[in-house]
C-alpha cells in the first residue's frame, strides 16, 4: 500500500517512526491515519504488544490530525501536553493496526483530538485522546514554509 501523501521529505516520518516502523497512511483537515504491522520488536516479554506502542499510535495519530496544513510543501507541528490511553485488547504479532485519529477541537494555541486502533479484523484494540499545543509560528492553517519548519512533526 502506497503513503495517501505526497512524497515531501518534509511531511514523511521520521527518526522515531522509522524505529518503531508505523506510517502515515491518510492525512487531511483534522483527521489522519497511522499504520503498524506487529513485529516480534513490538511484543513484551508476554508475548503481546507493549503498551507503549498503542500509545505512540495514538499520541501519533492524534498529533498529525491536527496538525494537517493546506499549503504543500508547509508544515505545522505539535507538542503533546496531555495524553490518555484505554487498552480494550491485546494485540499479537503479525496484525496489522491501524490508529485512526481526529481532531475534536480546540482554539489558535491548543487543540484536541481523539483516536481508535483497530486490528485488520475491525476489533478495537485501544482508544485515547489528547491535548496538544501548536509549535510556535505554526498555529495557522498556512504552517510554516519550508525552511522555517519545526524540526519534528508529531510523532
Amino acid at each position: 500500500m502506497q503513503d495517501a501523501f505526497p512524497h515531501d521529505p518534509q511531511l514523511l516520518p521520521g527518526r522515531f517512526a522509522d524505529l518503531l516502523g508505523y506510517r502515515l497512511v491518510a492525512w487531511e483537515p483534522d483527521r489522519a491515519e497511522v499504520e503498524l504491522l506487529l513485529e516480534e520488536r513490538h511484543l513484551n516479554r508476554s508475548g503481546l504488544m507493549h503498551g507503549g506502542v498503542l500509545t505512540t499510535l495514538i499520541d501519533v495519530a492524534c498529533g498529525y490530525a491536527g496538525t494537517h496544513c493546506s499549503l504543500p510543501g508547509n508544515v505545522r507541528g505539535a507538542l503533546t501536553l496531555q495524553l490518555s490511553t484505554q487498552f480494550v485488547s491485546t494485540g499479537r504479532r503479525g496484525q496489522r493496526l491501524t490508529a485512526s485519529g481526529r481532531k475534536t477541537g480546540g482554539g489558535r494555541s491548543v487543540f484536541f483530538a481523539a483516536a481508535e486502533v483497530h486490528d485488520e479484523a475491525g476489533r478495537l484494540v485501544g482508544r485515547g485522546e489528547g491535548v496538544f499545543r501548536y509549535r510556535r509560528g505554526s498555529e495557522s492553517p498556512e504552517g510554516l514554509p519550508p525552511g522555517n519548519a519545526p524540526t519534528s512533526l508529531p510523532g
